[in-house]
């Protein structure tokens, strides 16, 4: 029996998981307000676009390797639940070569990327010159952030999440400070925003391999040919593609959402802008529980226990549920407040109020989805995941076509929140298959 498996499963230990995930993302925003303030101190329109369209490119290929963090989270949460501390090891040099890879591949693809982007979403002249030297500067630090998805997954695995804390503020600490050097002290502009980034990327790679020091305390990372075993390649690669399709839908899906929103006019489309701020907060108020659903749910099934795996699936998803609660009241509550203070437009105001209670909604809504996806990933139940999100943005795509039209904007939203609670839905319908699946014969007993 491994050492996990003997420790009790309490509301302590899924805090203890969830808490510095929360409080990690709380620093995401406020990087992005400091470029973007740091860069208006220019006094021009035209470079806060450019590190504005840089980042946002950026940003999306990245999101494409979230998978890696995803799936190095399940694998090695089962490795560890199994005891087999060599495979821990072992995943995490093949997630690590896997990013190491992709980032090489993006350098040496940046002409392609970065033409495809501006084909996309064309700029005037100024920005776009301007967003290619950030864009230049900033491609180098490919290898190192998708990497970190790899030693984050890690570490949320083995419970290490106040590491998770503690890397996410040195990156965004160190990058807020350099902004200020750069750009106000030494006047260097956008590329001194673009080489602030750069640097605490790569020294958030160090301080990352540094926190994973146990996965290469021996050497079952460079045990090659376990490394290189193919089955569990194969094994990681089905993971890892699973969830990457589903990422793709996803990103597609929100992407739509915005894009159809953008032909309500720009009232409406500005009031989107502001209520999906609040649809990131559930995310980020959500997405602690789901990790520690994750790697709970991950060493129960290395562990071979059903009873625990429900356990850390039924505890996890009661905070969520406290959670997405007191997020929907206090939507309610202090919603028309934030909205004023985030748009001085009044028919901006006007309009973000009107639409407020699907976000309202939303929070208890999306619950199901954000838990069970937190689920399935531990359990690396990935082809049922990319199955019912194939499945849900159909039906969004429908809901889209037969409300829209009638409801303008309103049915938009009608489509989203449709879309969330069929992920939710479907992946509850499929759990007993998932059972089955990870215990067999004890699934059908303990039925």
């Amino acid at each position: 029996m491994s050492q996990t498996a003997t420790v009790p499963l309490t509301h302590r230990r899924v805090l203890n998981i969830a808490v510095p995930i929360v409080l990690a993302n709380i620093t995401v925003p406020i990087l992005g307000l400091v470029d973007t303030g740091v860069v208006g101190q220019m006094g021009e329109a035209a470079p806060i676009g450019a590190v504005g369209l840089g980042a946002v490119v950026l940003t999306t290929v990245y999101w494409i390797f979230g998978f890696l963090r995803m799936g190095t989270t399940g694998l090695v949460a089962q490795a560890r639940g199994a005891g087999d501390v060599a495979e821990t090891g072992a995943i995490l040099t093949r997630s690590m070569m896997i990013g190491l890879g992709a980032g090489l591949a993006m350098i040496a693809l940046q002409g392609p990327l970065v033409w495809a982007a501006f084909s996309i979403a064309p700029a005037s002249a100024e920005v776009e010159s301007l967003a290619r030297d950030y864009l230049a500067i900033r491609i180098w630090g490919a290898p190192a952030t998708i990497s970190l998805y790899a030693l984050t997954g890690w570490l949320i695995a083995t419970e290490r999440t106040r590491g998770v804390l503690v890397l996410q503020f040195w990156i965004n600490g160190l990058n807020i400070a350099l902004d200020l050097w750069f750009v106000l002290g030494l006047g260097w502009g956008v590329q001194g925003v673009a080489i602030a980034t750069l640097i605490a990327e790569w020294s958030g790679l160090v301080f990352g391999l540094w926190l994973c020091r146990a996965a290469f305390s021996g050497r079952q990372w460079r045990d090659w040919p376990r490394v290189f075993d193919r089955a569990r390649i194969r094994r990681m690669m089905q993971v890892n593609g699973d969830i990457m399709l589903r990422s793709v839908v996803l990103q597609a899906s929100f992407t739509a959402f915005l894009f159809i929103g953008a032909g309500f006019g720009d009232v409406d489309l500005a009031a989107n802008q502001v209520l999906l701020q609040f649809m990131a907060v559930i995310a980020y108020g959500l997405d602690g529980f789901a990790f520690a659903a994750e790697a709970l749910v991950g060493q129960a099934v290395g562990a071979r226990s059903i009873v625990a795996m429900r356990r850390a699936g039924m505890m996890t998803s009661l905070w969520g549920l406290g959670t997405s609660v007191a997020l929907s009241a206090g939507f309610w509550a202090l919603g028309p407040w934030a909205i004023d203070v985030m748009a001085r437009d009044p028919a901006v105001q006007e309009a973000a109020r009107l639409y407020l209670p699907w976000v309202v909604a939303a929070a208890v809504i999306s619950l199901a989805a954000y838990m069970l996806d937190g689920i399935y990933i531990g359990a690396t139940g990935t082809r049922q995941m990319r199955n019912t999100v194939l499945f849900s943005a159909l039906c969004y795509a429908g809901a889209i076509w037969a409300l829209v039209p009638v409801f303008g904007n309103h049915g938009l939203w009608m489509a989203l929140l449709l879309f969330n609670a069929l992920r939710g839905v479907t992946l509850g319908v499929m759990y007993p298959g998932l059972e089955r699946q990870c215990f067999g014969a004890q699934a059908r007993r303990a039925a």
